[in-house]
């Protein structure tokens, strides 16, 4: 999966990266930063939980293809 973050929507309400600060992150006006884009499957649901608690819709969850080798 994939966090994409629409920063024109985000007010930093501080909600994503209080929750999972292993996922999201602020930047220096306190607004969110995605800092892992491509989630692996054992930060799956910290990763959905931030996203769930933004209050603006700023964050949301694309799925992505699984590559094999």
């Amino acid at each position: 999966m994939r966090i994409r973050l629409d920063p024109e929507r985000c007010t930093g309400h501080e909600r994503c990266y209080s929750l999972t600060p292993e996922i999201f992150d602020e930047d220096e006006r306190g607004r969110c930063v995605v800092v892992v884009a491509d989630v692996p499957a054992e930060q799956r649901e910290a990763a959905e939980r931030g996203v769930e608690a933004c209050p603006e819709q700023a964050l949301s969850i694309e799925a992505i293809a699984e590559t094999g080798a």
